[in-house]
Order: C-alpha cells, then sequence, then structure tokens
C-alpha cells in the first residue's frame, strides 16, 4: 500500500506502508502499576454552532472511544486537557461529559478534573473567589460518586500573592474531597496562564511548595501528576513524595524510561499520549506485568518519536495530532474538533504523525489509514 506524500519542499514522494499493527493485549489492574489514558472527545460536526462557541459532542462516538479504553485495561481520566477543556470544552460541557461517562461505564476506572475554570481569571479577585470556584466543581463531581483529579487553576495565578497562598487554597479544597485524589501539576508549555505556578517561576521553589501542599494534606492525596516534559524533576519530586502517595507520569517525552522506574521507585501513568497509543500501552504494560522489562521497552521506545512530534512546541495544540490519528484509526468519521481545532497544526505535521504512526504499528488498518489521508491531501490541494 502506498500513498503520495508532500515532503518538507511541498514536492510529492512516493511513500509505503511498512508497520505491522501492534497487538491487542489488554492487561489486568491487579498490576502494581495504575495507568490512566487521558481521553480525547469527538465533535459534532453538523452542530449549527460556531467553533467558538459552546461545545458540540458526539456522544455515541465519545462514549465508545471510553469503552475501547476501558476494555484494553486502562483508566480514564476525564474532561481533562486532552478533552479540549478550557480550550473549546468549558465546565458545563465538561460535567456532562463526566457524567455520561459514570453512567455509560460505571465500572470504569475514571477519576475526572476538577478545576475553575467557570471563573475566568480575569474574573477572580480574591482567594475565596477561587475556593468557591474549586468547591462547586468538586460537590458537583462527588454528587455523581466521580473521583477526583484537582486541576491548577489559571484563576489561582492571577490572584495568589505567595506560596503559602496556594498552600491555604489547596488546603480548603483537599478539606472538601471525600476520597483522596490526584493533583494535577500542568506546566506552562502545556498551558501559558500557568506560568508561575505554586508562586515562583523557579522549580526548586515551586517544587517545596507543592510538597508541602501534600505533606499538609497526606491523607487526601492518593497520588500527582506532573506535566512538565522533564524527567530529572519527575525523578526528583518522586523520591521525596511520602510513601503512600502516587507519582503519575505527565510526561509525555519519557514516559516508558518513567514508568519501567529504578532501584528507588518508578512512576504511574495519567498521560494525554496514552489516548491514540492505547494499543501499545496496554500491550507494553501487559508485558511488563508479566516481567518482561525488555519487551515492555521494544513496545514502547519505537513510540517516542512520535509522542515527541505530537507534542512538539506550542504544545498546547497536542490535542489536534491525538484526534487525527483517532480520525486516521477509525474512532471517528471525520476529522473537526471543537474550537476548530484541527487547523492548528501544518500539513508537514500531519504528514510526519501518519508515517511515524505507521512505523510504530499504530495504524490499525492501512487501507482506511491511506484513504483519509488522501481525503486530507485533497483539501490541501495535493
Amino acid at each position: 500500500m502506498d500513498i503520495q506524500l508532500p515532503g518538507h519542499d511541498g514536492r510529492l514522494e512516493a511513500y509505503q506502508l511498512s508497520g505491522t499493527p501492534i497487538e491487542t493485549r489488554s492487561f489486568s489492574r491487579n498490576f502494581n502499576r495504575v495507568v490512566f489514558s487521558a481521553a480525547h472527545v469527538t465533535a459534532d460536526p453538523f452542530t449549527a454552532n460556531d467553533p467558538s462557541g459552546r461545545a458540540a459532542i458526539d456522544w455515541d462516538t465519545t462514549m465508545a472511544f471510553r469503552r475501547y479504553l476501558h476494555g484494553l485495561g486502562l483508566g480514564i481520566a476525564e474532561a481533562m486537557d486532552t478533552a479540549q477543556r478550557g480550550m473549546g470544552l468549558d465546565w458545563n460541557g465538561a460535567l456532562e461529559l463526566i457524567r455520561e461517562t459514570k453512567s455509560e461505564i460505571p465500572d470504569a476506572l475514571v477519576f475526572n478534573g476538577a478545576g475553575t475554570d467557570h471563573l475566568a481569571a480575569r474574573d477572580a479577585r480574591s482567594l475565596e473567589d477561587v475556593g468557591r470556584a474549586y468547591a462547586e466543581q468538586i460537590e458537583a463531581i462527588q454528587s455523581v460518586n466521580g473521583r477526583i483529579i484537582l486541576m491548577a487553576s489559571r484563576a489561582l495565578v492571577q490572584v495568589a500573592k505567595s506560596p503559602n497562598d496556594y498552600i491555604s487554597v489547596y488546603r480548603d479544597a483537599l478539606a472538601q474531597c471525600d476520597e483522596p485524589v490526584i493533583l494535577h501539576w500542568l506546566g506552562d508549555m502545556f498551558d501559558p496562564a500557568l506560568a508561575g505556578y505554586w508562586g515562583s517561576s523557579d522549580f526548586a521553589a515551586q517544587l517545596e511548595t507543592c510538597l508541602a501542599v501534600i505533606n499538609q494534606n497526606v491523607a487526601k492525596v492518593d497520588g500527582i501528576k506532573i506535566s512538565l516534559l522533564d524527567k530529572d524533576k519527575e525523578i526528583e519530586m518522586r523520591r521525596r513524595l511520602p510513601g503512600d502517595v502516587k507519582m503519575y507520569t505527565g510526561d509525555d517525552f519519557n514516559y516508558p524510561e518513567l514508568i519501567e522506574g529504578d532501584a528507588r521507585g518508578y512512576s504511574h501513568a495519567l498521560l494525554g499520549i496514552f489516548d491514540p497509543l492505547a494499543p501499545a500501552a496496554a500491550f507494553a504494560m501487559s508485558q511488563l506485568a508479566a516481567g518482561d522489562t525488555a519487551g515492555f521497552r521494544a513496545t514502547l521506545d519505537p513510540t517516542v518519536p512520535l509522542a515527541r512530534l505530537i507534542f512538539r512546541a506550542p504544545t498546547q495544540y497536542y490535542k489536534t495530532g491525538v484526534v487525527f490519528l483517532a480520525w486516521l484509526n477509525g474512532f471517528q468519521n471525520h476529522f473537526i474538533m471543537l474550537n476548530g481545532a484541527q487547523a492548528m497544526r501544518s500539513l508537514s505535521y500531519f504528514t510526519e504523525v501518519f508515517t511515524l504512526a505507521d512505523q510504530c504499528g499504530l495504524l490499525r488498518d492501512g487501507d482506511l489509514a491511506i484513504r483519509r489521508m488522501r481525503q486530507l491531501l485533497a483539501l490541501y490541494g495535493a
């Protein structure tokens, strides 16, 4: 099977598919690693809503993908940035998504994003405003018996004057949580509005504040996901966590090494890249659970160049690559995204995602992928 693809100079060149689709194998949740995929949503392409308006979701397709993830043994991190939270999906849409997932897959392992995004950062005037916003979302998610991922707050960045302000707001928010939560430290490469989180731009100072939050509320913290794309920072923090608090890697560049771990520990996973890499993630985790560390690395290591491409700067647009692969693989019938985000990457990006996905066995049906890639090329006049 071959296709004519434009190179970086715009000239068409023949490309022949060479990859073998990766084996589909689920893994047991009894393993000592907890693994979540942060799942995307499928937009309704026939809505009358403008792209900048209220999100319109294709619920059947969105839920079918979550059932697929659950069937592979993966947990679901719901209503997170992979679902375009705060970038096309507002809090009302997020809560509807959380409720739908709880109703459709009640036995799935699901944690749900609780934040303050219904409070615009420019409208926040005080720490109390931020606290009330967190409380509203926590209460709404817990009302449907949902577990919580406590997301970083753009509004808190605007009003906090010191690290102690972060400690105070998180203390109050965690006190309202019925069960231990996953904290989420999202770097500004994913969301520039979060620059200076924890009251500093210096990692050492940020780390001390975040650890203070955890140590002062350890009974309310299941773990922390950090998304800083820096393995050394994650390992440093992992080694300083209290014994029962998990490190969930959010490092979409270095996940094989971090999940494998070392003699002093390992990371669990809560990754956006485990949406398009779901079959590879499940297969690799089944190998690791069986004690086949070499096989685990042989499965996941070849996916890293694709992950680094999907998450390349500007990193916040990685969702475009995620949904592109969902379309190529037949999980949805169109390449339309909330907020028109399908337009946020270049043709050369899509071409390279296509070829790298093929080479690491992540195109499920080569004929379908080629047909859809040709449709995209036709839109560009190729």
